[in-house]
């Protein structure tokens, strides 16, 4: 068996987006069940994809997953929490005070970090309440991607010092009195996650340097919060030493050379390896042969399918941006599918056409200077820092607001800008502050995965009333932003997936997200096509064959503008190797 082994009752699987959490956490929930246990399967995920890959819809209650008994999953829904989290914090004073005053708590819990919070109590139950998940011998957690999973797990500590800190009686979450209701579950989770009889974490990787060194930041972090139960899993190994095709000794070479580099301290942990598997991974069939390779179908042919009438490489699009002369283009979509190279790409690509070009992200993950390389004449990088943003935020916020408070105003005004909603304040302001950049150039922002980025626009409406809290004020940026992202003459933005299903439906998924804010895409980018590679490796071209009908979906009935990227011999890092996608 090539899955993680399950020792402990809970286990979590992260790591960078695109790795295979969701698949390897299903396959090992679908083996211990058909080993005779009862399993729940949680998703932690804003943009969850558990329903599609276990074949069963699922809700906010374990749902039975057809055609595995024993196997439960469900979806812990950010939005439906937080709206239970507001009724039940207002719910008691209704018909006691005023309407005004209802009004004013409903508004209180509207902001993004209530979204957070409430989540995060839902994942609590589960995790430190023993009785919630008592029917169940193993319970798993599909996490979301790593940004985003460091911060749910350190959300425990963050929440608790807050309120144990805190003396005014209420804070941007409401009344404190609720929070305090919450603080021993809180501990109760945090004692859970540190405790290796009960948890252990399992960081999943592909053989790829940036998967790795997201992995290793991940270890040392988790290590840090008390976490130590970690073991490593390899997933989607390809390996073939004796081939005459370009693509698949390059995938081989690389995946090997990646190993060899991988950090000392990682190696030094208990890995499994789950090797490639040319079918996907959606359903439960497809999850048994994650567990049991050997259970894979021998390819029915070496020969790659007929590739698509497309365009290949972004370089018609890049053109047709280029004529505006000014603006912001963004890369959005799912963890691991190569937003990152489609933003280095195109920025290359604009700053070489004369452009001034900022080059920046939103994502706690991101990997801009080590995919660039090397300086470009025209071009910046930038990162939005959650610390020095709050830092500055708070700084700003008491120079201002602080002047003329008596000592204990001044303390209750440090110890609110302590909440963990502050950084989500400070680190809008920094986005509307790099999209207001696009006025004068070109800014091309690599965004964070599908969920935050959704979360982070989500959040316009809410931030004035969070920043009046503290009386800060509405920066012109911020006041342009939603306008200037639903303006398709000056915001440019691009979905970019990969061709399979998940990927792809997620992706469609974030269109409509985006159409509800009022936001049209501009174009999709379909990256790391083995069907347009040229590979003839028999498990290579099986993989390619899958991926027809999802090119064809995006390219035929998603797309207004479409480019195919394809998989490439020579990773597209540096200058050189960016000219290849345009």
């Amino acid at each position: 068996m090539t899955l993680p082994r399950a020792s402990t009752r809970y286990l979590f699987f992260t790591g960078k987006g695109g790795v295979g959490k969701t698949s390897l956490s299903c396959a090992t929930g679908l083996a211990l069940a058909e080993a005779g246990r009862r399993v729940l399967i949680v998703s932690t995920d804003p943009a969850s994809n558990l329903d599609e890959v276990l074949g069963t819809e699922l809700g906010q209650t374990p749902t039975a997953i057809a055609g595995a008994p024993g196997l439960y999953a469900l979806n812990i829904d950010p939005e439906a929490a937080a709206a239970a989290y507001r009724e039940r914090m207002v719910g008691p004073y209704r018909g006691i005070l005023p309407a005004a005053a209802i009004q004013s708590m409903e508004e209180q819990f509207s902001g993004a970090c209530t979204v957070e919070i409430a989540a995060f109590d839902e994942f609590s139950k589960l995790l430190g309440e023993p009785a919630a998940t008592a029917g169940f011998d193993h319970v798993i957690f599909d996490t979301a991607p790593t940004g985003h999973t460091l911060r749910l797990l350190t959300l425990p500590s963050a929440w608790s010092e807050f309120i144990s800190s805190s003396t005014g009686g209420a804070s941007c979450l409401g009344p404190l009195a609720g929070l305090q209701q919450q603080k021993a579950l809180y501990a109760a989770t945090v004692e859970r996650l540190a405790d290796p009889q009960a948890t252990t974490v399992i960081l999943v990787s592909r053989a790829e340097t940036a998967a790795l060194r997201e992995a290793e930041r991940t270890r040392g972090e988790l290590a840090e919060l008390g976490i130590r139960n970690q073991v490593l899993a390899i997933n989607g190994l390809f390996a073939d030493t004796d081939t005459d095709d370009a693509i698949a000794a390059a995938m081989s070479q690389r995946g090997a050379k990646a190993l060899a580099a991988m950090p000392a301290a990682l190696r030094e942990l208990p890995a499994t390896t789950i090797p490639f598997l040319p079918a996907g991974t959606v359903g439960l069939d497809a999850l048994r042969v994650m567990a049991q390779p050997e259970r894979m179908a021998a390819p029915t042919t070496a020969e790659p399918a007929a590739l698509p009438q497309v365009a290949l490489g972004l370089g018609a699009m890049v053109d047709d941006i280029a004529r505006s002369g000014h603006g912001v283009v963004m890369t959005m979509g799912k963890g691991g599918v190569g937003k990152t190279t489609a933003a280095a790409a195109i920025a290359l690509a604009l700053a070489q056409r004369g452009h001034k070009v900022t080059l920046s992200t939103t994502d706690p993950a991101a990997h801009l200077s080590t995919t660039l390389a090397e300086a470009v004449p025209g071009l910046s990088l930038a990162r939005i820092d959650p610390a020095r943003e709050v830092a500055d935020y708070s700084a700003e916020v008491m120079a201002r607001a602080g002047q003329g408070l008596d000592a204990a105003a001044r303390a209750m005004l440090e110890e609110d800008l302590r909440s963990p909603c502050t950084e989500e304040i400070a680190v809008f302001r920094a986005f509307a502050r790099t999209v207001d950049q696009g006025k004068d150039g070109f800014v091309v922002l690599d965004t964070a995965p599908t969920g935050h980025t959704i979360l982070l626009l989500d959040a316009a409406e809410a931030y004035h009333r969070e920043v009046s809290r503290t009386q800060g004020e509405m920066p012109e940026a911020v006041r342009q932003l939603l306008p200037r992202l639903r303006d398709p003459a000056f915001t440019h933005v691009l979905i970019v997936t990969l061709p399979e299903a998940t990927p792809v439906h997620e992706a469609e998924r974030l269109q409509a997200d985006l159409a509800r804010a009022g936001i049209t895409p501009y174009g999709w980018v379909v990256n790391q096509s083995l069907l347009a590679s040229g590979t003839h490796h028999p498990l290579l071209a099986q993989r390619a064959h899958h991926e027809l009908p999802f090119i064809r979906r995006v390219s035929q009935d998603l797309a207004a503008r479409f480019a195919l990227l394809p998989w490439l011999a020579e990773a597209p890092v540096g200058v050189e190797g960016l000219r290849q996608v345009l």
